[in-house]
């Protein structure tokens, strides 16, 4: 039989007084009355077992057993009074095979509304016993202040049953209580008219019966307010110092508060910092404004306000529960109203905490928890009346038989909407939905009443709606609550998607409140999988663990994070969508242009948008800023000096970790001056300078070594007057030029600038602040070498409580090893490669680059240089499997990465892999002459084997695009010294036609492997290889033909693409092709290991390269490879002689890098032989035995020969 919890043994129970979480004192020791009650009578401690838990291993026997065959299965302390209680301790039960090896902790202040403890990192378990004599103490992460505690096992002695003895350890806890009954409140009155604080503390505990309610309110006539409320359970403070617009701040912080338990709330203000506190959660924030103080007229109201509708509230509803040790800048306002000082005025408010009687159960499944309860025969009637709280957005709340067969009403939580349906059959039903949102974890009232013929259904108090029926509905003999238990499913209960999973209280059938209590002891109606006397609702959201401003949504088993526009993916928004620098997007072939950048990648910056400058050499970051255009001063002075912040378009921050992570940065400050100074003459004084990115004054003016007073000029020993060290110093009338470049990058970039000495006559300043350039990217190319097993890098452990990412790229000859482990206390993360089986922990062999965790790059390279068996950097990139440099581009080894040489190859950017095109005008050409009498295969012997002069002596390969509309048109031509020639041309129909005269007494060989008209507008590719007499055509298709001969091309004069004058010994369609030109676009164009088009873009001047008419370097290719209408953008190229372009195309460094490994990551896993792994890891550190220099050195010449040969490279 269930006891209440008056005690009829009065046992005694020792509470440890002594350490409080707040404050260390002396332990003392004293012995308290208490009470020791459980879920059944036989389970009391008897009396002379009823000691500490220290004296009871002394005894015969002893401890808390609970009959195998009770449902409730606890142990409960009633502690006789609040008190604060900082640890607990248990032990099995004596002399038995019985104890708990892990429990739950409840505590409540009224034995009937309970609330389960939880550590700092929501763990709600404690760890039990692992036999019955042992204790185990666990100190609270933070005191609780309660009078009862309930002890509730989770799991328990696999060999006997749960056994159970507690000690608790705690303080006294004395409070000063006030009682709001929603009416009422406290108002504490200044001494004089108004209050002006800068520095404001208020302190105060809360417990509340309902959702809304003013706790703090406070204004002045200047506009000034203060409001503290509870709204829809989350507590809100909305501060305005002066100022109605800029000076207003709202901060929002908790949820769920309205669950009838304790709550702390500390708002410290100091000028405009606010540091708001619920339930050790903080927010920090600041005021807008000019104001620092806050001013408040007359009085400051607690627990309500007394005039509705006063400036600054933002509520009208009033408190509605307790509050405690309630605190204004040091003053107890609590104890001065219940010692009645004038300053107080008291309104309904009582000095006791009254206990509402609402007792809830929570429904823990979602799929077999279920409340049936019988219903009156003789109803004609039925009303269902009840409170619910979930987060879940389905579920089924409520079935109940009608008398009828197969009639019955079904209420379910269908999108977060009420549908209550009326089913007459399998067939017939009608149904009503109200409501919106009711799974946002707040308590909602729903009413359901069936009469006579109609059923109407309400929630929270809203007008009912109503269905008619067709026939008087009478209730059966019973209702169930939640989902439908599985005896019941062959009478047609069945979910419809899902049980409730929620809290539920008051609930009331046909007027009358359903106890808990009887259905606990089995006395009313039957359940499943519910928890009595306690709501287990928690808010996953909070704190939110969606990072990077990513939107938290929640079940409730669980929660979700919407990463949608904030750059960011993965489970919790943690990882960056955008590359971390424009190396890397280098790397992934993309050419100079505005790009996203994330420097800190999973850190808690977000990405900015830069210009990244590819060039042959260096890839540079280009950060702009709001003013790079050149600025005029006149008439400034010390102490009225020429001032100009520069706003860049990243953050101070995200500048800072981009300086950080580049090589190199540079600033170039342009400076011409007439009589200004940038020194005093006399005394060296700055006269003008600027502010770095931290806001110190800099006064050096060009250069990489800080602290030095001079310019430019100084430091390249040509100031005009070497008599000082900046040009301008020499005070002239005539324009001079103190131009420099800031590379110092610690101190870049430039925040400000001040000039100061332009006021006299004929004094003048002009001054531009360059962007900020930026290149390298550290960190991308930081590897280290392993050539031993037993090597290792060791680095702090990580600190990652709640999430973490690990990014690397290895290559490895061997099948398994160990990349990295992350070793805490008790939990460890090992990332590994198992080649199927168990690596049994061996070292790695292989390189590993770009190691990054949460956003920060290790720096590999300086700690290998320290490290024995290790070595910086990572060889062999060129000859891994990927393909590095494309179209005939060469990769060429770096010490820090690759380049790619694309100089023969018909593309340009970092990889080869960019169209170089072309557009054409009417009467346009480029024709590539030979420097010399040019065999294509010059290199080969002539008196080579048969089979080589078959296969080898006769091969062109030649490849390109095209767009036009015009007919007939001379693609490409190449004619030799010996009247040969071949020519790609299209014919009048438009088709392609490939001419091949490489006997001149014989008729051309002629073929046309399309007819279709490919002067359409649309670019095409056409790819031509040719092996003796064999010629191979891939355009959209692959075809063979075969040629008359298999001579070949004997010394080459020319390469014409375009128009082509007047040739001797060519054919006449093929002069008339060549007489029409061509007009559109080239594309890319190859011939064996020339580039012509490109030639003639690079090559301008050169004897070798001839350009006629207007021709225009364009993006013409790629824009019809991407199906675009726009027009064709580019500059003209007129004779090569006359131009005057800038080159592009280069030799730019690329990677292709090839996901292929999965990151084996076992996370916060139970550590439980960490003295184990601490030996074995110890033989892995071992440093004493070194191996011999020259075997040290074979070992990293294999390495490297390995990792030259053919290792790939890998990214995890």
């Amino acid at each position: 039989m269930v006891k209440d919890f008056l005690c009829k043994f009065h046992n005694t129970f020792k509470l440890v007084m002594g350490i409080c979480h707040i404050k260390q004192r002396k332990v003392t020791w004293f012995e308290s009355d208490f009470c020791v009650s459980s879920a059944s009578s036989l389970l009391f401690f008897p009396a002379k077992y009823s000691y500490s838990l220290a004296n009871s291993n002394r005894l015969s026997g002893g401890g808390w057993a609970p009959e195998r065959t009770d449902r409730l299965r606890w142990l409960q302390v009633d502690l006789r009074e609040r008190v604060e209680v900082t640890a607990v301790a248990t032990q099995g039960r004596f002399g038995s095979p019985d104890w708990v090896t892990s429990y739950m902790l409840l505590y409540s202040d009224t034995g009937r509304a309970w609330k389960q403890f939880r550590q700092e990192d929501n763990i709600g378990t404690f760890p039990g016993n692992t036999n019955s004599d042992g204790t185990v103490h666990h100190k609270l992460s933070h005191s609780i202040r309660t009078r009862f505690l309930r002890f509730l096992p989770v799991d328990w002695s696999p060999g006997g049953w749960m056994g159970l003895r507690v000690e608790v350890y705690g303080c006294a806890y004395k409070s000063d209580v006030a009682d709001f009954n929603g009416r009422s409140s406290l108002l504490y009155r200044f001494n004089q008219k108004s209050t002006s604080t800068v520095k404001d503390v208020i302190s105060l505990r809360f417990k509340s019966q309902r959702a809304d309610g003013v706790l703090v309110h406070g204004e002045g006539q200047r506009g000034d307010y203060i409001t503290l409320e509870l709204h829809k359970g989350r507590l809100s403070l909305h501060i305005n110092l002066g100022e109605r617009d800029s000076g207003h701040v709202s901060v929002f912080l908790g949820s769920l508060l309205d669950d009838q338990h304790w709550h702390s709330v500390l708002i410290e203000r100091f000028n405009k910092q606010i540091n708001f506190t619920v339930d050790r959660l903080t927010k920090h924030v600041r005021t807008g404004g000019l104001d620092d103080s806050l001013e408040v007229d007359y009085e400051l109201s607690f627990g309500g306000i007394p005039l509705p509708g006063k400036p600054g509230t933002f509520l009208r509803k009033n408190f509605h529960g307790c509050m405690e040790n309630l605190y204004y800048n040091g003053v107890n306002i609590i104890d001065l109203a219940k010692r009645r000082k004038p300053q107080i005025y008291s309104g309904n408010v009582t000095f006791t905490c009254s206990e509402p009687q609402l007792v809830s159960a929570t429904f823990l499944s979602s799929s077999s928890s279920f409340l049936s309860l019988p219903l009156d025969a003789a109803t004609e009637t039925l009303s269902v009346t009840f409170q619910f709280q979930t987060w879940n957005r389905e579920g089924m709340l409520l079935s109940a038989w009608l008398r009828r067969e197969s009639e019955r009403l079904l209420l379910l939580l269908v999108h977060g909407q009420l549908r209550l349906t009326h089913h007459r059959s399998a067939l017939q039903s009608s149904d009503i939905v109200i409501g919106q949102a009711l799974s946002d974890g707040q308590w909602h009232t729903v009413s359901i009443s069936m009469g006579g013929f109609q059923v109407s259904l309400s929630v929270d108090d809203k007008p009912p709606s109503t269905m008619q029926l067709k026939d008087i509905a009478q209730p059966g003999r019973s209702l169930v609550i939640g989902g439908c238990p599985s005896v019941l499913t062959n009478q047609g209960c069945r979910n419809p998607t899902m049980a409730y999973q929620g809290c539920m209280r008051s609930v009331i059938i046909n007027n009358q409140p359903i106890n808990f209590n009887l259905v606990q002891q089995g006395l009313l109606g039957n359940y499943s999988k519910l928890q009595f006397d306690i709501c287990g609702i928690r808010d996953r959201c909070l704190p939110n663990y969606c990072e990077h401003d990513g939107e938290c949504s929640q079940s409730w088993n669980t929660f979700f994070c919407d990463c949608s526009g904030t750059g960011y993916t993965g489970a919790t928004c943690h990882n960056s969508i955008f590359e971390p620098s424009c190396e890397a997007h280098r790397l992934t072939g993309s050419a100079s242009g505005f790009f996203s950048i994330d420097p800190d990648g999973s850190g808690p910056l977000k990405s900015t948008v830069v210009y990244c400058n590819i060039t042959d050499d260096k890839v540079w970051t280009v950060v702009n800023h709001n003013s790079t255009e050149m600025v005029r001063v006149q008439g400034s002075s010390l102490q009225k000096p020429h001032v100009m912040k520069f706003n860049y378009s990243a953050s101070l921050e995200q500048l800072r970790t981009l300086v950080s992570k580049s090589e190199q940065c540079q600033q170039e400050v342009v400076y011409l001056c007439r009589k200004s100074r940038l020194f005093n003459t006399w005394d060296g004084t700055p006269l003008s300078w600027w502010l770095d990115r931290a806001g110190e004054r800099r006064t050096y003016w060009g250069g990489f070594l800080p602290g030095v007073q001079q310019c430019a000029c100084s430091l390249d020993e040509n100031c005009i007057d070497m008599n000082h060290f900046c040009n301008c110093d020499a005070d002239r009338s005539s324009w001079e030029n103190d131009t420099g470049v800031l590379s110092y990058k610690e101190h870049l970039p430039v925040t400000e600038i001040l000039i100061g000495d332009t006021n006299r006559s004929g004094s003048e300043a002009i001054y531009r602040v360059g962007s900020l350039h930026c290149y390298g990217d550290r960190f991308l190319w930081n590897a280290a070498s392993f050539y031993q097993e037993s090597s290792y890098l060791h680095f702090p452990t990580l600190q990652a409580e709640l999430s973490v990412d690990t990014s690397l790229y290895f290559k490895t000859t061997a099948p398994s090893g160990v990349f990295l482990e992350h070793l805490g206390t008790k939990d460890f993360i090992r990332v590994e490669l198992s080649g199927g089986t168990a690596s049994r922990q061996r070292g790695f062999l292989g390189c590993i680059r770009s190691l990054n965790i949460n956003g920060m790059t290790l720096d590999l390279e300086e700690r290998a240089k320290m490290t024995p068996g290790v070595s910086s950097g990572c060889p062999g990139h060129c000859s891994s499997q990927n393909s590095l440099c494309h179209n005939r581009g060469k990769c060429i080894e770096k010490s820090s990465g690759y380049v790619c040489d694309c100089t023969h190859s018909a593309y340009g950017g970092p990889n080869c892999k960019k169209e170089v095109s072309v557009s054409f005008e009417s009467g346009s050409s480029v024709t590539y002459t030979f420097q010399e009498p040019f065999s294509v295969m010059r290199n080969h012997s002539r008196q080579s084997s048969a089979i080589f002069a078959q296969s080898s002596n006769s091969r062109e390969s030649i490849a390109f695009s095209f767009l036009t509309t015009q007919t007939p048109a001379m693609l490409l031509t190449v004619n030799t010294y010996h009247q040969q020639y071949m020519a790609i041309i299209l014919a009048h129909n438009g088709s392609l036609q490939i001419w091949y005269r490489l006997n001149r007494d014989k008729e051309p060989d002629i073929f046309t492997p399309m007819s279709l008209n490919l002067a359409n507008g649309e670019l095409h590719r056409v790819q031509i290889h040719r092996e003796g007499r064999d010629m191979y055509i891939d355009k959209d298709t692959n075809l063979k033909y075969s040629l008359s001969t298999d001579k070949e091309l004997i010394t080459i004069r020319s390469l014409t693409l375009g128009k082509v004058t007047g040739r001797a010994g060519v054919d006449e369609e093929v002069l008339q092709a060549g007489s029409r030109g061509f007009i559109g676009c080239l594309s890319s164009v190859q011939f064996n290991h020339l580039a012509p088009l490109k030639a003639a873009i690079l090559n301008r001047g050169s004897s070798l390269v001839n350009v006629l008419g207007n021709l225009v370097e364009s993006n013409c290719g790629e824009l019809a490879d991407k199906s675009s209408s726009r027009s064709f953008r580019g500059k003209k190229l007129t004779n090569a002689a006359q131009s005057d372009s800038a080159v592009i195309g280069g030799l730019i460094a690329a990677v292709v890098l090839i996901t292929l490994c999965a990151l084996g990551v076992m996370t916060r896993f139970l550590y439980r032989h960490r003295h184990e792994r601490t030996r074995q890891m110890a033989s892995v550190k071992e440093k004493d035995h070194q191996p011999r220099p020259e075997l040290r050195y074979r070992a990293e010449l294999d390495l490297h020969s390995a990792m030259r040969d053919s290792r790939k490279e890998y990214f995890i």
